[in-house]
């Protein structure tokens, strides 16, 4: 049996925190696009939640794919 991104939501609690961040970034970086100047705070800020946001992606990843490995052995 395979995990959804669903069901892994329902089922780990920290992979629903991570993806609960990630999408939080997700907005915030959304909005900061939307803006026609970012202001120097902003810039930093951008930079900071992307690294963060790639950061989550990859421990999900990870969880999932422990996951995956612990479902088929």
């Amino acid at each position: 049996m395979e995990y959804s991104t669903e069901s892994l939501t329902e089922v780990d609690a920290e992979y629903r925190r991570l993806q609960d961040a990630h999408q939080g970034h997700e907005h915030r970086l959304q909005d900061l696009a939307g803006r026609s100047s970012l202001s120097e705070a902003e810039e930093i800020e951008e930079k900071r939640l992307k690294k963060e946001k790639l950061a989550l992606k990859d421990r999900m990843e990870a969880i999932a794919r422990t996951r995956r490995v612990g479902v088929t052995h």
